[in-house]
């Protein structure tokens, strides 16, 4: 029991981002944000997720996050670029998403437009990878003040998905997935998972 407690103590000490104050928000920011994704699987899932945060808290999304992987045949491009009306209006009865007729349909066409670039790269993690020059950006960010929202390569990822057909992937949200999946590591330069995160660029 006391070295349970030690435990928490240690992890509750860490110095984090200033985002990550509170569950969920915390154990992503510990686990996953800023590690460098190669799983065509999990590209799709932060495509939908931050598609569907548009316009609202990160917190929010997370909280609802087993929802989307069980309304979205947990995140396999194939079974979604299939779905019909029907799923859509499945999806828009679903309380465990966001039920946005926009997002939902944006979610579907992505899907279908997803497997077109798996087929021409052979991934989706080969394409994207492509707009950082293969190698993740490492930023020295103090302040979360000095975080930008957008970055000359999200500005021209998201061109070239619009180009493609893809839905609800301006540069805002495009950056967010360079965050998200370790193309760019914005942690701060005093958060205990700055260092982490390089040696899992490498």
């Amino acid at each position: 029991m006391a070295r349970h407690l030690s435990w928490i103590n240690n992890m509750s000490s860490l110095i984090r981002c200033g985002w990550a104050a509170n569950e969920p928000e915390t154990t992503y920011h510990d686990q996953e944000w800023g590690v460098p994704v190669h799983d065509d699987r999990v590209h799709f899932e932060f495509l939908i997720l931050e598609g569907a945060q548009a316009g609202l808290s990160w917190n929010t999304i997370l909280k609802r996050r087993e929802g989307y992987r069980v309304a979205f045949a947990h995140f396999d491009p194939e079974k979604v670029a299939r779905y019909t009306e029907q799923d859509a209006q499945r999806l828009l009865a679903d309380p465990g998403i966001i039920r946005n007729r926009l997002k939902v349909a944006a979610s579907i066409t992505n899907a279908q437009k997803y497997l077109q670039i798996q087929e021409e790269f052979g991934s989706f993690d080969e394409y994207v990878w492509r707009f950082v020059d293969g190698h993740p950006i490492i930023n020295e960010w103090s302040e979360m003040s000095q975080i930008p929202a957008t970055s000359k390569e999200s500005d021209t990822l998201s061109k070239d998905l619009t180009k493609r057909g893809f839905k609800f992937v301006g540069s805002t949200i495009i950056y967010a997935h360079m965050q998200a999946c370790g193309l760019a590591n914005d942690h701060l330069t005093s958060c205990f998972r700055y260092g982490a995160c390089q040696d899992d660029s490498r």
